[in-house]
C-alpha cells in the first residue's frame, strides 16, 4: 500500500494540501490571459499547486493548451530558443509534416528551419542553420502569442526555473525582446486567443533579480506568492493519512513537526513517509526523533557540501542570522561576528543570496531558505543546544 504522504511526486486533487486560495488567483489570472510569476525556495509546492489550477479551471470550462518546458540544463541562449519554440509548437501539432507547415509559415525569412534529421535522431523540432540574431529571435519568442491569435485559442506556456535564462550571455536580450512582445501583445487584447506566460523558479533571490529588480516585465506580470498551509490544516492531513493505514499519533507532537519545518509540505510529507515505515501502530515521539535522524542523514551530504563552499566571513553572517541579528551593519554586531566592516557585510550578504542559502522577507528579515538545513546548521554545525 502507496503510504498517504506523497512527497516524490506532483499531486493534485484529494491529495492537494492548502493553497486554495492562492489556486483562485492563478486560475483567474490565467483565465484572463495573464502573465503569472510563481516562485518560492525548491519542493514548495509550485507545481503541484499550477497542475491544481490547470485542473481546476479546465473543470469549470474554460478551454486552452498547455506546454511546458525546463529550463534547468539550459546554458546557451540557442538551447533556450529552440526549446521555448519546440514546446509551443508541440502544444499545437504532433506530426513532422505539421511541426515543418507551422515552421515555414511562422519563420519564413529567419534562420530557423526544421531539421528532419535532428527530428528524427535527437527529437529536435526546431533547429538553427546559421547565428542567430535578433530577428530570430523575435521570430520564436513572438511564436506563441501569433499562434494564438491565429487559432483562436488559449495558449499557457510554463517555464519552470525561468531564473536559469540570465546564465547565457544572450539572457539579457532575450529578456529585453520577450518584454517588449508581451507590452505590444498586452496593447492588442481584443484578437480572440490569449496566450499566458507562467514563469516558474526555485531561486527565490534569482528570480526577484528578474521580475523585481529591472524593468523587463513592469506592470506585465503577476506575482503569486507560494503560501505555506496553515498548521492547522497540516495536523488534520497528517491524523487523517495515519488514520487509514490504522495508525495513530498524538496532535500534540505535530506542532513541533510544523515548526521545525516551516509548515513546508515536502519536507512533511518526507518525515511522515519515514515515520509510516518505522511502525504498524501508534507513532510516539521516540520514533519522531528516529524519523528526523533519518531525514538529516539524507540530506547531511548536502549541507556539509554548502557549508564547505562558504568562507569563514559568510559563516560568520550566518551565525549572526541564526542569533536573531538583523542590523548587520552595526558596529556592534560587525565587531561581535569578526566581518571586518559595513562594506564587507553587504559583500557577504549578496554572496548568501547568490548562494540561495537566505533571502530577505517582504519586512526586509532574512530568512535561510532551508528549514532543515536551519536546524542541522543550528544544531550539529554550531553545535547549539
Amino acid at each position: 500500500m502507496e503510504s498517504p504522504f506523497i512527497y516524490y511526486r506532483q499531486v493534485t486533487g484529494k491529495n492537494f494540501l492548502g493553497h486554495e486560495k492562492e489556486c483562485s488567483i492563478l486560475g483567474n489570472l490565467l483565465q484572463q490571459g495573464e502573465h503569472v510569476a510563481v516562485y518560492a525556495p525548491p519542493k514548495s509546492g509550485k507545481s503541484s499547486m499550477i497542475q491544481q489550477t490547470l485542473m481546476s479551471i479546465r473543470i469549470k470550462g474554460f478551454q486552452f493548451t498547455v506546454g511546458e518546458f525546463n529550463l534547468v540544463n539550459i546554458r546557451d541562449g540557442q538551447t533556450f530558443l529552440s526549446r521555448y519554440g519546440s514546446t509551443v509548437l508541440r502544444a499545437v501539432a504532433v506530426s513532422p509534416g505539421e511541426y515543418e507547415d507551422l515552421i515555414t509559415r511562422y519563420f519564413q525569412g529567419t534562420h530557423w528551419v526544421f531539421d528532419r534529421r535532428a527530428y528524427e535522431e535527437k527529437d529536435i523540432i526546431l533547429s538553427a542553420n546559421w547565428e542567430l540574431d535578433d530577428n530570430d529571435i523575435q521570430a520564436v519568442l513572438s511564436l506563441p502569442f501569433k499562434i494564438s491569435k491565429d487559432k483562436g485559442t488559449n495558449l499557457i506556456l510554463i517555464m519552470d526555473e525561468f531564473q536559469n535564462v540570465l546564465l547565457p550571455e544572450e539572457g539579457h536580450r532575450i529578456c529585453s525582446i520577450l518584454s517588449r512582445i508581451m507590452e505590444e501583445d498586452i496593447k492588442d487584447n481584443e484578437v480572440p486567443g490569449r496566450c499566458s506566460l507562467v514563469f516558474c523558479g526555485s531561486m527565490v533571490n534569482a528570480m526577484d533579480q528578474v521580475f523585481r529588480h529591472t524593468n523587463w516585465f513592469y506592470r506585465m506580470v503577476t506575482t503569486v506568492p507560494v503560501v505555506p498551509p496553515d498548521e492547522k490544516v497540516i495536523i488534520d492531513y497528517i491524523h487523517k493519512g495515519f488514520m487509514l493505514g490504522g495508525k495513530e499519533i498524538d496532535r500534540s507532537l505535530l506542532h513541533g513537526v510544523c515548526r521545525l519545518f516551516r509548515c513546508d509540505m515536502w519536507y512533511i510529507n518526507h518525515f511522515m513517509a519515514i515515520c509510516d515505515s518505522l511502525t504498524r501502530g501508534y507513532i510516539v515521539e521516540s520514533m519522531l526523533m528516529d524519523a528526523l535522524r533519518i531525514i538529516i542523514s539524507i540530506h547531511e551530504p548536502r549541507f556539509f557540501a554548502i557549508m564547505e563552499g562558504l568562507t569563514t566571513f559568510q559563516i560568520s553572517l550566518l551565525k549572526a542570522i541564526l542569533d536573531g541579528n538583523t542590523r548587520f551593519s552595526s558596529s556592534e554586531v560587525i565587531r561581535q561576528y569578526n566581518m571586518n566592516s559595513s562594506a564587507n557585510v553587504k559583500r557577504l550578504k549578496e554572496a548568501l543570496m547568490k548562494k540561495e542559502i537566505i533571502y530577505f522577507d517582504a519586512n526586509d528579515e532574512p530568512v535561510i531558505t532551508d528549514p532543515l538545513f536551519e536546524y542541522w546548521v543550528r544544531k550539529y554545525y554550531f553545535g547549539e543546544a
